[in-house]
Protein backbone atom coordinates (compact mmCIF):
# COMPACT_ATOMS: atom_id res chain seq x y z
CA UNK A 1 0.00 0.00 0.00
CA UNK A 2 2.80 2.38 0.99
CA UNK A 3 4.67 1.49 -2.69
CA UNK A 4 1.41 2.24 -4.39
CA UNK A 5 0.41 5.80 -2.70
CA UNK A 6 4.76 7.00 -2.99
CA UNK A 7 4.25 5.97 -6.93
CA UNK A 8 0.92 8.11 -7.71
CA UNK A 9 2.26 10.80 -5.38
CA UNK A 10 5.04 11.20 -7.90
CA UNK A 11 2.99 10.93 -10.92
CA UNK A 12 0.53 13.54 -9.55
CA UNK A 13 3.45 15.82 -9.15
CA UNK A 14 5.15 14.91 -12.53
CA UNK A 15 1.45 15.61 -13.95
CA UNK A 16 1.46 18.90 -12.46
CA UNK A 17 4.93 19.79 -14.07
CA UNK A 18 2.96 19.49 -17.43
CA UNK A 19 1.23 22.99 -17.21
CA UNK A 20 4.23 24.29 -14.41
CA UNK A 21 7.24 22.62 -15.48
CA UNK A 22 9.05 24.51 -12.20
CA UNK A 23 6.80 21.92 -10.53
CA UNK A 24 9.58 19.25 -12.10
CA UNK A 25 12.38 21.00 -10.12
CA UNK A 26 10.63 20.26 -6.90
CA UNK A 27 9.72 17.27 -7.91
CA UNK A 28 13.32 16.26 -8.15
CA UNK A 29 14.16 18.33 -4.82
CA UNK A 30 12.06 15.74 -3.06
CA UNK A 31 13.06 12.50 -4.72
CA UNK A 32 16.52 12.82 -3.97
CA UNK A 33 16.23 13.93 -0.38
CA UNK A 34 13.82 11.22 0.83
CA UNK A 35 14.67 8.94 -1.77
CA UNK A 36 11.01 6.91 -2.04
CA UNK A 37 12.47 4.26 -4.16
CA UNK A 38 14.60 2.76 -1.39
CA UNK A 39 11.31 3.15 0.76
CA UNK A 40 8.94 1.43 -1.84
CA UNK A 41 10.21 -2.18 -2.45
CA UNK A 42 8.16 -3.15 -5.82
CA UNK A 43 6.78 -0.42 -8.30
CA UNK A 44 8.78 2.24 -6.84
CA UNK A 45 12.11 0.39 -6.86
CA UNK A 46 11.69 -0.70 -10.09
CA UNK A 47 11.15 2.70 -11.97
CA UNK A 48 13.67 5.30 -12.34
CA UNK A 49 11.87 7.90 -10.88
CA UNK A 50 15.03 10.06 -9.75
CA UNK A 51 16.04 10.02 -13.09
CA UNK A 52 12.62 10.83 -14.69
CA UNK A 53 12.70 13.87 -12.20
CA UNK A 54 15.86 15.06 -13.46
CA UNK A 55 15.57 15.06 -16.83
CA UNK A 56 11.93 16.66 -16.99
CA UNK A 57 13.42 19.34 -14.81
CA UNK A 58 15.75 20.30 -17.31
CA UNK A 59 13.60 19.40 -20.01
CA UNK A 60 11.09 21.62 -18.42
CA UNK A 61 13.18 24.39 -17.74
CA UNK A 62 14.82 24.52 -21.48
CA UNK A 63 11.66 24.16 -23.17
CA UNK A 64 9.04 26.02 -21.47
CA UNK A 65 10.36 27.89 -18.87
CA UNK A 66 10.95 31.86 -19.31
CA UNK A 67 15.14 32.24 -19.02
CA UNK A 68 14.17 36.11 -17.68
CA UNK A 69 16.21 36.65 -14.50
CA UNK A 70 18.21 34.23 -14.74
CA UNK A 71 22.41 34.67 -14.19
CA UNK A 72 25.42 32.89 -13.68
CA UNK A 73 26.87 33.27 -10.38
CA UNK A 74 30.82 32.83 -9.61
CA UNK A 75 30.00 30.19 -7.42
CA UNK A 76 27.93 28.49 -10.34
CA UNK A 77 31.05 28.76 -11.98
CA UNK A 78 33.09 26.75 -9.22
CA UNK A 79 30.93 24.48 -9.25
CA UNK A 80 31.11 23.40 -13.00
CA UNK A 81 35.32 23.73 -12.15
CA UNK A 82 34.59 21.62 -9.44
CA UNK A 83 32.58 18.82 -11.54
CA UNK A 84 34.90 18.72 -14.59
CA UNK A 85 38.39 18.40 -11.70
CA UNK A 86 36.11 15.64 -10.39
CA UNK A 87 35.67 14.09 -13.33
CA UNK A 88 39.30 14.20 -14.02
CA UNK A 89 40.13 12.40 -10.81
CA UNK A 90 37.70 9.95 -11.23
CA UNK A 91 39.24 9.19 -14.80
CA UNK A 92 42.67 8.51 -12.83
CA UNK A 93 41.12 6.94 -9.41
CA UNK A 94 43.18 3.97 -7.62
CA UNK A 95 40.43 2.50 -7.36
CA UNK A 96 37.98 2.54 -10.56
CA UNK A 97 35.30 0.50 -10.03
CA UNK A 98 34.51 2.18 -6.47
CA UNK A 99 34.75 5.49 -7.39
CA UNK A 100 32.78 5.00 -10.13
CA UNK A 101 29.90 3.82 -8.15
CA UNK A 102 30.13 7.54 -6.49
CA UNK A 103 30.66 9.20 -8.76
CA UNK A 104 27.09 8.37 -10.34
CA UNK A 105 25.57 10.22 -7.51
CA UNK A 106 28.29 12.88 -7.31
CA UNK A 107 28.13 14.42 -10.99
CA UNK A 108 24.08 14.85 -10.32
CA UNK A 109 23.96 16.72 -7.23
CA UNK A 110 27.13 18.76 -8.67
CA UNK A 111 25.61 19.63 -11.60
CA UNK A 112 21.31 20.05 -10.10
CA UNK A 113 23.41 22.69 -7.61
CA UNK A 114 24.28 24.28 -10.91
CA UNK A 115 21.48 24.35 -12.60
CA UNK A 116 19.22 25.01 -9.79
CA UNK A 117 19.60 28.79 -9.16
CA UNK A 118 19.19 29.77 -13.20
CA UNK A 119 14.86 28.51 -12.00
CA UNK A 120 14.69 30.68 -9.00
CA UNK A 121 14.05 33.72 -10.01
CA UNK A 122 11.40 35.03 -7.78
CA UNK A 123 11.11 35.00 -4.08
CA UNK A 124 7.82 32.81 -4.57
CA UNK A 125 10.18 30.20 -6.24
CA UNK A 126 12.86 30.32 -3.78
CA UNK A 127 10.53 30.01 -1.46
CA UNK A 128 8.71 26.70 -3.09
CA UNK A 129 12.28 25.30 -3.42
CA UNK A 130 13.39 25.81 0.35
CA UNK A 131 9.75 24.71 1.96
CA UNK A 132 9.92 21.66 -0.12
CA UNK A 133 13.61 21.07 1.06
CA UNK A 134 12.54 21.55 4.77
CA UNK A 135 9.15 19.62 4.60
CA UNK A 136 10.96 16.64 2.50
CA UNK A 137 13.73 16.21 5.44
CA UNK A 138 10.98 16.64 7.68
CA UNK A 139 9.43 13.49 6.57
CA UNK A 140 12.34 11.70 7.66
CA UNK A 141 12.77 13.71 11.00
CA UNK A 142 9.43 13.53 12.26
CA UNK A 143 9.60 9.74 12.04
CA UNK A 144 12.71 9.57 14.08
CA UNK A 145 11.39 12.12 16.76
CA UNK A 146 8.61 9.71 17.28
CA UNK A 147 10.71 6.52 17.60
CA UNK A 148 13.26 8.40 19.48
CA UNK A 149 10.35 9.54 22.22
CA UNK A 150 8.86 6.05 22.42
CA UNK A 151 12.17 4.79 23.17
CA UNK A 152 13.32 3.60 19.68
CA UNK A 153 16.72 5.46 19.58
CA UNK A 154 20.18 4.72 19.56
CA UNK A 155 23.38 5.19 17.88
CA UNK A 156 23.03 2.85 14.54
CA UNK A 157 19.62 1.34 16.04
CA UNK A 158 17.55 4.16 14.41
CA UNK A 159 16.07 2.78 11.55
CA UNK A 160 14.01 5.29 9.38
CA UNK A 161 11.72 4.11 6.83
CA UNK A 162 14.86 1.91 5.45
CA UNK A 163 17.75 0.34 7.17
CA UNK A 164 19.98 1.89 5.01
CA UNK A 165 22.82 3.86 6.80
CA UNK A 166 23.92 6.36 3.79
CA UNK A 167 22.85 10.04 2.14
CA UNK A 168 20.20 11.55 5.05
CA UNK A 169 19.10 8.31 6.59
CA UNK A 170 22.90 8.10 8.01
CA UNK A 171 22.67 8.88 11.53
CA UNK A 172 25.41 11.55 12.07
CA UNK A 173 24.39 13.49 8.37
CA UNK A 174 20.63 13.28 9.62
CA UNK A 175 21.41 14.70 12.70
CA UNK A 176 23.60 17.57 11.60
CA UNK A 177 21.04 18.14 8.73
CA UNK A 178 18.31 18.28 11.38
CA UNK A 179 19.81 21.32 13.28
CA UNK A 180 21.10 23.03 10.28
CA UNK A 181 17.28 23.75 8.97
CA UNK A 182 15.94 25.28 12.03
CA UNK A 183 16.70 28.73 11.09
CA UNK A 184 15.17 27.78 7.71
CA UNK A 185 11.73 26.32 9.55
CA UNK A 186 11.76 29.98 11.50
CA UNK A 187 12.15 31.94 8.87
CA UNK A 188 9.23 30.51 6.81
CA UNK A 189 6.66 31.15 9.78
CA UNK A 190 7.90 34.66 9.80
CA UNK A 191 8.20 35.65 5.87
CA UNK A 192 6.72 32.96 4.36
CA UNK A 193 3.99 33.35 1.90
CA UNK A 194 2.82 29.69 0.64
CA UNK A 195 1.05 28.79 3.76
CA UNK A 196 -0.58 31.68 5.92
CA UNK A 197 0.76 32.65 9.02
CA UNK A 198 -1.90 30.96 11.51
CA UNK A 199 -1.39 28.74 14.79
CA UNK A 200 -1.33 25.74 12.73
CA UNK A 201 1.84 26.60 10.81
CA UNK A 202 3.18 27.94 14.01
CA UNK A 203 2.41 24.76 16.07
CA UNK A 204 3.90 22.37 13.19
CA UNK A 205 6.91 24.41 13.36
CA UNK A 206 7.26 24.23 16.35
CA UNK A 207 6.49 20.49 17.22
CA UNK A 208 9.13 20.25 13.93
CA UNK A 209 11.87 22.23 15.65
CA UNK A 210 11.83 19.98 18.54
CA UNK A 211 11.86 16.61 16.20
CA UNK A 212 14.80 18.45 15.18
CA UNK A 213 16.57 18.84 18.55
CA UNK A 214 15.78 14.97 19.29
CA UNK A 215 17.48 13.48 16.39
CA UNK A 216 20.89 14.11 18.01
CA UNK A 217 19.42 12.40 21.17
CA UNK A 218 17.38 9.40 18.84
CA UNK A 219 20.87 8.80 16.94
CA UNK A 220 23.24 9.60 19.81
CA UNK A 221 25.46 11.83 17.29
CA UNK A 222 28.26 13.36 18.90
CA UNK A 223 28.21 15.30 16.18
CA UNK A 224 24.72 16.28 16.29
CA UNK A 225 25.57 18.08 19.75
CA UNK A 226 28.34 20.07 18.46
CA UNK A 227 25.60 21.27 15.84
CA UNK A 228 23.50 22.57 18.85
CA UNK A 229 25.89 24.21 19.96
CA UNK A 230 27.00 25.91 17.37
CA UNK A 231 23.16 26.77 16.24
CA UNK A 232 23.17 28.51 20.06
CA UNK A 233 26.03 30.74 19.46
CA UNK A 234 24.90 31.78 15.92
CA UNK A 235 21.60 32.39 17.55
CA UNK A 236 23.07 35.37 20.16
CA UNK A 237 23.97 37.16 16.63
CA UNK A 238 20.27 38.20 16.39
CA UNK A 239 18.62 37.64 19.58
CA UNK A 240 17.92 41.32 21.59
CA UNK A 241 18.38 40.03 25.00
CA UNK A 242 21.09 38.03 24.97
CA UNK A 243 21.05 37.46 28.76
CA UNK A 244 18.15 36.27 28.89
CA UNK A 245 18.41 33.59 25.81
CA UNK A 246 21.76 32.32 27.73
CA UNK A 247 19.58 31.34 30.92
CA UNK A 248 16.89 30.24 29.03
CA UNK A 249 18.75 28.34 26.83
CA UNK A 250 21.33 26.35 29.94
CA UNK A 251 17.71 26.33 31.88
CA UNK A 252 15.89 24.42 29.10
CA UNK A 253 19.05 22.09 28.64
CA UNK A 254 18.90 21.08 32.82
CA UNK A 255 15.46 20.47 32.38
CA UNK A 256 16.13 17.86 29.75
CA UNK A 257 18.86 15.95 31.19
CA UNK A 258 16.64 13.85 33.26
CA UNK A 259 14.50 12.31 30.26
CA UNK A 260 18.21 11.56 27.89
CA UNK A 261 18.77 7.70 28.28
CA UNK A 262 22.17 6.20 29.97
CA UNK A 263 23.31 4.90 26.69
CA UNK A 264 23.66 8.72 25.67
CA UNK A 265 25.79 10.25 28.21
CA UNK A 266 28.09 7.21 27.58
CA UNK A 267 28.70 7.79 23.64
CA UNK A 268 28.26 12.14 24.15
CA UNK A 269 31.42 11.00 27.18
CA UNK A 270 33.79 10.16 24.62
CA UNK A 271 33.92 13.94 23.04
CA UNK A 272 36.26 15.09 25.48
CA UNK A 273 39.36 12.78 24.20
CA UNK A 274 40.16 11.17 21.63
CA UNK A 275 41.99 8.39 22.63
CA UNK A 276 39.80 6.59 24.64
CA UNK A 277 37.30 6.35 21.79
CA UNK A 278 38.37 3.34 18.83
CA UNK A 279 36.17 5.43 16.46
CA UNK A 280 37.62 8.84 17.26
CA UNK A 281 41.37 7.52 17.33
CA UNK A 282 41.04 5.86 13.67
CA UNK A 283 39.59 9.09 12.42
CA UNK A 284 43.10 10.80 13.85
CA UNK A 285 45.11 8.07 12.55
CA UNK A 286 43.36 8.20 9.07
CA UNK A 287 43.47 12.06 8.89
CA UNK A 288 47.37 11.58 9.16
CA UNK A 289 47.22 9.18 6.43
CA UNK A 290 45.72 11.42 4.22
CA UNK A 291 47.99 14.12 4.67
CA UNK A 292 50.86 12.17 4.04
CA UNK A 293 49.12 10.67 1.38
CA UNK A 294 48.36 14.23 -0.22
CA UNK A 295 52.45 14.96 0.30
CA UNK A 296 52.42 12.24 -1.88
CA UNK A 297 49.89 12.98 -4.73
CA UNK A 298 48.78 16.59 -4.59
CA UNK A 299 46.56 16.07 -7.11
CA UNK A 300 44.37 13.05 -5.05
CA UNK A 301 43.43 9.54 -5.65
CA UNK A 302 39.78 10.07 -6.78
CA UNK A 303 36.97 8.83 -5.24
CA UNK A 304 37.23 5.77 -2.45
CA UNK A 305 40.78 6.34 -2.02
CA UNK A 306 40.53 5.75 1.57
CA UNK A 307 40.46 2.25 0.96
CA UNK A 308 43.91 2.25 0.41
CA UNK A 309 44.24 3.59 3.67
CA UNK A 310 46.57 0.75 6.71
CA UNK A 311 47.79 2.19 9.75
CA UNK A 312 48.92 0.99 13.57
CA UNK A 313 47.60 2.42 16.58
CA UNK A 314 47.75 2.08 20.45
CA UNK A 315 44.42 1.56 21.61
CA UNK A 316 43.80 1.63 25.40
CA UNK A 317 41.80 -0.77 27.03
CA UNK A 318 40.75 -1.31 31.05
CA UNK A 319 42.47 -4.67 32.33
CA UNK A 320 40.40 -5.85 35.58
CA UNK A 321 42.24 -7.66 38.36
CA UNK A 322 39.98 -8.45 41.15
CA UNK A 323 38.81 -4.44 42.67
CA UNK A 324 41.75 -3.58 40.72
CA UNK A 325 41.13 -1.74 37.13
CA UNK A 326 44.42 -1.08 35.04
CA UNK A 327 44.86 0.50 31.70
CA UNK A 328 47.00 -1.02 29.49
CA UNK A 329 47.84 0.29 25.43
CA UNK A 330 47.14 -2.66 22.75
CA UNK A 331 48.61 -2.04 19.28
CA UNK A 332 45.72 -2.20 16.71
CA UNK A 333 45.71 -2.52 13.07
CA UNK A 334 43.28 -1.05 10.75
CA UNK A 335 42.72 0.01 7.50
CA UNK A 336 40.18 0.79 4.67
CA UNK A 337 38.84 3.65 7.22
CA UNK A 338 36.51 5.96 5.80
CA UNK A 339 37.66 10.04 6.23
CA UNK A 340 34.63 11.18 8.68
CA UNK A 341 35.64 14.93 7.22
CA UNK A 342 34.83 16.33 4.63
CA UNK A 343 38.02 18.47 4.51
CA UNK A 344 40.53 15.34 4.49
CA UNK A 345 37.53 13.63 2.34
CA UNK A 346 38.45 16.43 -0.86
CA UNK A 347 42.10 16.79 0.42
CA UNK A 348 42.60 12.64 -0.38
CA UNK A 349 40.14 12.54 -3.05
CA UNK A 350 40.56 15.70 -5.26
CA UNK A 351 43.87 16.49 -3.56
CA UNK A 352 45.01 20.32 -2.48
CA UNK A 353 43.60 21.71 -5.83
CA UNK A 354 40.20 20.09 -5.23
CA UNK A 355 39.81 21.09 -1.60
CA UNK A 356 40.96 24.81 -2.17
CA UNK A 357 37.82 24.87 -4.85
CA UNK A 358 35.66 23.48 -2.08
CA UNK A 359 36.50 25.77 0.80
CA UNK A 360 36.41 28.44 -1.81
CA UNK A 361 33.00 27.77 -2.71
CA UNK A 362 31.86 27.56 1.05
CA UNK A 363 33.84 30.93 2.02
CA UNK A 364 32.26 32.56 -0.79
CA UNK A 365 29.00 31.51 0.28
CA UNK A 366 29.63 32.96 4.09
CA UNK A 367 30.59 36.17 2.43
CA UNK A 368 27.99 36.61 0.45
CA UNK A 369 25.31 36.21 2.85
CA UNK A 370 27.08 38.56 5.51
CA UNK A 371 26.90 40.63 2.95
CA UNK A 372 23.40 40.76 2.30
CA UNK A 373 22.49 40.54 5.74
CA UNK A 374 24.17 43.81 6.40
CA UNK A 375 22.45 45.66 3.28
CA UNK A 376 18.92 44.56 4.05
CA UNK A 377 19.50 45.22 7.78
CA UNK A 378 20.44 48.94 7.32
CA UNK A 379 17.15 49.81 5.21
CA UNK A 380 14.38 51.04 6.90
CA UNK A 381 10.90 49.23 7.47
CA UNK A 382 12.87 45.92 8.48
CA UNK A 383 12.76 43.20 8.85
CA UNK A 384 13.72 42.25 5.02
CA UNK A 385 12.94 39.03 4.34
CA UNK A 386 16.43 39.13 2.32
CA UNK A 387 18.00 39.62 4.91
CA UNK A 388 16.76 37.25 7.09
CA UNK A 389 17.04 34.46 4.67
CA UNK A 390 20.44 35.10 4.21
CA UNK A 391 21.02 35.04 7.47
CA UNK A 392 19.16 31.55 7.48
CA UNK A 393 21.37 29.89 5.00
CA UNK A 394 24.37 30.93 6.46
CA UNK A 395 23.75 29.99 9.51
CA UNK A 396 22.60 26.28 7.95
CA UNK A 397 25.80 26.58 6.24
CA UNK A 398 27.60 26.73 9.02
CA UNK A 399 26.22 24.78 11.26
CA UNK A 400 26.49 22.10 8.31
CA UNK A 401 30.35 23.12 7.94
CA UNK A 402 31.11 22.47 11.68
CA UNK A 403 29.06 18.98 11.56
CA UNK A 404 31.11 17.93 8.31
CA UNK A 405 34.85 18.39 10.14
CA UNK A 406 33.69 14.73 11.47
CA UNK A 407 32.01 13.28 9.04
CA UNK A 408 32.71 12.58 5.04
CA UNK A 409 29.55 14.74 3.73
CA UNK A 410 31.53 17.23 1.17
CA UNK A 411 28.93 16.62 -1.82
CA UNK A 412 25.96 15.64 0.78
CA UNK A 413 23.38 16.68 -2.14
CA UNK A 414 20.91 18.30 0.40
CA UNK A 415 24.14 20.86 1.04
CA UNK A 416 24.78 21.38 -2.46
CA UNK A 417 20.74 22.08 -3.28
CA UNK A 418 20.88 24.90 0.03
CA UNK A 419 24.23 26.30 -1.86
CA UNK A 420 21.94 26.76 -5.12
CA UNK A 421 19.58 28.51 -2.78
CA UNK A 422 22.27 30.62 -1.67
CA UNK A 423 23.39 31.39 -5.28
CA UNK A 424 19.84 32.06 -6.78
CA UNK A 425 19.25 34.87 -3.46
CA UNK A 426 22.29 36.21 -4.18
CA UNK A 427 21.60 36.52 -7.82
CA UNK A 428 17.80 37.79 -7.25
CA UNK A 429 19.30 40.68 -5.05
CA UNK A 430 22.33 41.62 -7.16
CA UNK A 431 19.23 42.22 -9.76
CA UNK A 432 16.74 43.86 -7.42
CA UNK A 433 19.73 46.66 -6.14
CA UNK A 434 21.13 46.83 -10.03
CA UNK A 435 20.50 50.56 -11.49
CA UNK A 436 17.88 51.13 -14.17
CA UNK A 437 20.09 52.41 -16.73
CA UNK A 438 22.76 49.67 -16.00
CA UNK A 439 20.08 46.52 -16.72
CA UNK A 440 20.59 43.87 -19.71
CA UNK A 441 18.77 44.09 -22.44
CA UNK A 442 15.02 42.14 -21.38
CA UNK A 443 15.80 42.42 -17.91
CA UNK A 444 13.11 43.44 -15.57
CA UNK A 445 13.48 46.51 -13.70
CA UNK A 446 13.20 46.74 -9.73
CA UNK A 447 9.63 47.06 -9.29
CA UNK A 448 8.85 44.64 -11.72
CA UNK A 449 11.11 42.15 -9.98
CA UNK A 450 9.56 42.61 -6.95
CA UNK A 451 6.32 42.58 -8.03
CA UNK A 452 7.00 39.35 -10.04
CA UNK A 453 8.19 37.80 -6.64
CA UNK A 454 4.75 38.41 -4.84
CA UNK A 455 2.86 36.59 -7.77
CA UNK A 456 1.75 33.84 -6.00
CA UNK A 457 -2.25 33.41 -7.06
CA UNK A 458 -1.94 35.16 -10.13
CA UNK A 459 -2.50 33.14 -13.45
CA UNK A 460 0.67 32.13 -15.15
CA UNK A 461 2.54 33.04 -11.83
CA UNK A 462 5.79 32.69 -10.66
CA UNK A 463 5.82 29.03 -10.30
CA UNK A 464 5.09 28.84 -13.93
Amino acid sequence: MLDLALILFILAVLALGIRRPFIWVLAYLYIDILAPQKIGWAITAAIPVSLIAFCAAFAGYLAADSKKGSRFTLRQGILVVLLCYCAWTTSHAEFAEEALVKWDWVWKALVFAIFLPLTLRTKVRIEAALLIMVLTAATIITNAGIKTVFGGGGYGTLHIYVNDNSGMYESSTLATVAIAIIPLIVWLVKFGTIFPDDWRVRLYSAALIFSCLLIPVGTEARTGLVCIAVLAILLLRDVKRRLTFIVAGAALGMMALPFLPQSYYERMSTISGHQSDESASTRVAVWKWTLDYASRNPMGGGFEIYRGNKFEFKMPVAVKDGNTTAVEYQDVIDQGRAFHSAIFEMLGEQGWPGLFLWLWLHAAGLWQMERLRHRFGRREGGPHWQGQLASALQNAQIIYLVGSLFQGIAYQPFVLMLIGLQCALWSYCKRLDSPIGKRRPGMMSAPAIEQSSNAVTAPGGALR
